[in-house]
Order: structure tokens, then sequence, then C-alpha cells
């Protein structure tokens, strides 16, 4: 892949954690925190659960310790909290002594304020100044501005492979010699927008998601930021730093099929395998671990796992499990929680349980890993794909 990727910090805010350490001790204790509605001012609540993080806006501008006076959506909080923890977590005191960009993603975006006030613009002007909270590229802007970053600062949204794809563009500037550090990752805050949105198109269950489950019903929308510090190898080696995995290989392609429909042969998801494989220069056998998509969703669950055959063959896939029953399916965040959980996997030798399965899929023989096991990993793939057919995958390996 040419130039060593790096990957010295990372941040999170999840429904099951405020931080990496809170996130992990709930992934290894099995506790999930898929729950009820409590913040979100919705028509659904007490009818749909969702992974919820138990935290107002309020409390997160008070946590934050940021001027009351602002026009942050959740999105934009959330996103400061996990780079924030990224960046202290990489041992960064002068984020621009090198050259350092920031690629964030969003679906989302402002959605939660601006839906909330859109009826007060006309007749109260002090509303106004959410409007421009809706871009999506606001929040990007924002946490750059928290954080003091002077460099390249860009957006992705290319739905739920969007934090992944994000990852990816800033390996990429990082290998050309563009940048030489790079805070990459993903934020979304639950809206009225994407629940309705979800529960439209019927892919939204009233109960708890049951990923790769013969009888799933669909999957619970969750909120969450994550963000990862990728450094170049010559930044490392100046800095004497810690290096907490690498990211070996990434691979990107497009299903073509539908809109938000997967193909049930697994076009787009088998190719961005296969393209994260080639990239990374491993075999097939050198990966231990797959953190699944597994959106819970009839058409995502079939046709990852056709690409799973199809890639390793059903008698060698490796082992697999989804962690979307733990944080619910937290969008363009969803890459970046899952990049953090991929290196946790591999720094602390474990595989994070397959939550809430009974019932093999009669499709294949596939069955994911339903209790917390421990094992040496060096090679883990996590995969992410999003609307559109954009399949996004990603390779980290053991440093």
């Amino acid at each position: 892949m040419g130039r060593k990727i790096a990957i010295t910090g990372m941040g999170i805010i999840s429904s099951i954690g405020r931080n990496v350490e809170e996130n992990y001790d709930s992934l290894v204790a099995s506790r999930p925190g898929i729950s009820e509605i409590e913040f979100l001012e919705t028509r659904h609540r007490g009818e749909l659960k969702v992974g919820e993080i138990k935290i107002s806006n309020e409390g997160l501008i008070s946590e934050l310790g940021l001027s009351e006076d602002n026009n942050y959506a959740r999105t934009t909080l959330l996103g400061i909290k996990a780079a924030h923890e990224a960046v202290q977590h990489a041992g960064i005191k002068d984020l621009n002594a090198y050259r350092t960009g920031l690629i964030s993603s969003t679906s989302v975006g402002g959605m939660d304020v601006t839906e909330k006030y859109f009826y007060d613009y006309e007749n109260q002007p002090d509303k106004q100044k959410y409007i421009a909270a809706h871009d999506a590229g606001h929040s990007s802007l924002v946490i750059a501005e928290v954080l003091g970053l002077k460099g390249l600062v860009s957006t992705i949204s290319t739905a739920c492979s969007s934090a992944a794809n994000a990852i990816m563009m800033g390996a990429k500037l990082i290998s050309s010699g563009v940048l030489d550090r790079v805070i990459v990752g993903g934020t979304d805050g639950l809206s009225k927008f994407t629940l309705n949105g979800f529960k439209t198109l019927m892919i939204v269950t009233d109960s708890y998601n049951t990923p790769f489950d013969n009888d799933r019903k669909g999957l619970n929308l969750g909120e969450a930021a994550a963000f990862l510090v990728l450094e170049s190898e010559e930044v490392v080696k100046k800095e004497n730093k810690k290096v907490l995995a690498y990211l070996s290989g990434y691979g990107n392609a497009n299903d073509a099929h539908h809109q938000t429909a997967s193909s049930e042969e697994g076009t787009g998801a088998y190719l961005a395998m296969e393209k994260a494989l080639k990239v990374s220069g491993l075999n097939k056998k050198d990966i231990n671990y797959i953190n699944a998509h597994g959106t819970a969703t009839p058409n995502n669950d079939l046709s990852e796992g056709m690409a799973m055959i199809r890639i390793f063959g059903e008698e060698n896939v490796p082992e697999f499990s989804s962690t979307k029953a733990f944080t619910g399916h937290t969008l363009a965040a969803a890459a970046a929680i899952e990049a953090v959980y991929s290196i946790l996997a591999i720094n602390n030798g474990v595989i994070f349980p397959n939550l809430n399965f009974k019932t093999p899929m009669e499709e294949f023989d596939l069955i994911p890993v339903t209790t917390v096991k421990f094992k040496e990993m060096n090679h883990v793939l996590s995969n992410s794909f999003g609307f559109g057919g954009n399949c996004s995958t990603l390779i980290f390996s053991k440093s």
C-alpha cells in the first residue's frame, strides 16, 4: 500500500459509553445500549427503541465547556467529544506542528436542530442561526475550529459507509505525501427525519435488532461519533509514538443495484472486500475476524453473508459478528465506531459477541460468534455498506 498508515489515537461516544474505555467495558460485558427514547422529541417514544446517548445537548455543551450561545447540532457536539478524545489519546500537543487535516463524515448533519426550529425561522429571528447548522460540512468546520486545526478540512457523506470513506481518504492523503497526519471519522445524532425515514422504508424493528438471525425484523437506529488519528510512519518515528494498529487495506465499490437495497449476491460488498485484501497484500486466511456491517435487515444480512461466502468460501469464512446489536445503526458514524471496535479487538485479543442471535439463516450455514471470545488476532476486516450501493471495507492490522 506504499507508506504505512499508523493509527495513534482514537475517541468515541456511543450509547454504550462516552469514551473508549467505557465502550470496551460494555462490549466485553455484553451490555447493549438499545433503550427507550428519552431525549429525541418524536411521536415514536414508547414505540421504537434506539441506541440513544443518555445526555442532552445542553449537558454536552456544559461537559465540553462550550459557549451556550452557539448553533451547534447534536451531530457536531458528539463529534467534538470524540475528536477531542482521539487527539488527546494520540498525545498530540501541537495539532499544527505537522501538515494535519480533518476528514469528517455525517448523514444527519444538523437536522435535529433545523427540523426543530423550521417553523420558527420567519417569526423568530434568533432561531435563524440554526439554518447554517443544517449543512453537513458545518459540523466538520466546527470540530476543526474547536480543536484549533488550521489545515485541510473536508466532509464525506456516502450514507452508512461515510466514515469508512473518510478513513480511506485520510489514508490516501498520507500515502500520497499530501498530509502527515489526518483526524478521520464520523458523527451522527438522532433526528426525527432519519427515524421517520427508516420507518417508512419498513426496515426498523419495534424490538431489539438481531443481526444474521433468520427471524430478523430490522434495525434499531443509534447515534454516535468516533475518530481515529492517522499518522505517517515518518511522524511516528520522529515522535517515537505508540502505534495502536495499522490501516493495512481498504476498498470501495458500488453495488449499482438499487437506491437503498443491496444485491442478493452482494456484488458491491464482494468487490470492496476483494479490493481491500489486494491493497493489504494479505491472504484471505490471514483475516482473523470480520466486524460485519450486520444491520439486521433482511436484505443486508443476506447480501453480506453471500459476499463473505463468495470471498472466503462457505467453509472458510472467518469468525464474524455484528456489534450493531450493542449500539444500533449509527449511520455515518458506524464505520468509525466499528473501526475503534476492530482496533480494540486486535489490542485485546477478543471477538465481541453478536447479541440476540438464535436461529441460523436458511440461505446459508454461517453462524456469528455469540459470546465473548478471546483469541490472538493480527488482522481484522470491517465492512460498511451504504444506501446508493456505496460499499467500503477496511482492514486493520496489529502493530
